[in-house]
C-alpha cells in the first residue's frame, strides 16, 4: 500500500471534514447524561457519511443518484432539524433543568446521518474526480482511510465536548449552539448550491 494516497486520502478527508467537528461537539453536548448517546451518534456519523462515499464512488463510475441540480437543496435537511430545535429551546427557554431545555433523549441516529450526509453534499463534488482518477485499487485505500477517519472524528468531537472549559460553554451556550449552527449549514448549502435562484 502506497503511503502517499494514505497521506493525501488522510488530507482530504481532514480539508472537507474540518466543520464537522464543531457539529460533532455540539451533538455530544446535546448527549451529555443520555444513556446510548455515544452510539448514536456514531452509528449515525457512520451511516451518513457512508452514504456520501456510495454517493460519491458511484459517481466516480459514471452513476449518480441525485442531479447536480438537487445537491443545494440538501440544504433543506439541516435547516429543518436547526429550525426545530430552535422550536425546541424556546419552548423549553424559562425551564430552570436542563433536561427540560434540551428537550429530547439526545440525538438520534437518522438526526445525526441527516446532517452528516446535508453538510457532506459538497464533499462529493470533490471526491468524485479524485476517486475517477484514482482507479479501483486507489479508490479502494481512499474509502478505507475516510471509513477509519470517521471514528478518529467521532472521537475528536467527543474529546473536544468533554473538555471542562469547552463543555461549560457547550452546556450553557449549546441549546442556542446547535440550532444556529443547523440553519447556518442549511443556509450555506442553499446559497452557495444556488437553490431557489439565491
Amino acid at each position: 500500500m502506497n503511503l502517499g494516497i494514505i497521506g493525501q486520502a488522510a488530507g482530504l478527508f481532514a480539508v472537507t471534514n474540518i466543520d464537522d467537528l464543531l457539529v460533532l461537539a455540539l451533538f455530544f453536548a446535546q448527549g451529555a447524561g443520555h444513556r446510548g448517546s455515544t452510539r448514536n451518534i456514531a452509528i449515525g456519523q457512520y451511516l451518513g457519511f457512508a452514504a456520501i462515499l456510495v454517493a460519491a464512488v458511484a459517481a466516480a463510475f459514471g452513476a449518480t443518484f441525485l442531479p447536480d441540480s438537487v445537491i443545494p437543496y440538501l440544504g433543506l435537511l439541516p435547516l429543518g432539524l436547526g429550525v426545530k430545535a430552535a422550536v425546541q429551546a424556546w419552548r423549553h427557554r424559562g425551564d430552570a433543568d436542563e433536561e427540560a431545555r434540551a428537550g429530547s433523549d439526545g440525538p438520534k441516529v437518522l438526526e445525526v446521518a441527516t446532517v452528516t450526509f446535508a453538510n457532506g453534499g459538497d464533499n462529493i463534488g470533490v471526491y468524485v474526480p479524485v476517486f475517477a482518477t484514482a482507479g479501483t485499487g486507489g479508490m479502494s485505500v481512499y474509502v478505507a482511510v475516510f471509513l477509519v477517519l470517521v471514528g478518529v472524528w467521532v472521537a475528536a468531537g467527543r474529546y473536544f465536548a468533554t473538555r471542562p472549559v469547552i463543555a461549560r460553554a457547550l452546556s450553557r451556550w449549546g441549546h442556542i449552539l446547535m440550532p444556529a449552527v443547523l440553519i447556518g449549514i442549511g443556509l450555506l448549502i442553499l446559497v452557495e448550491g444556488g437553490a431557489f435562484g439565491l
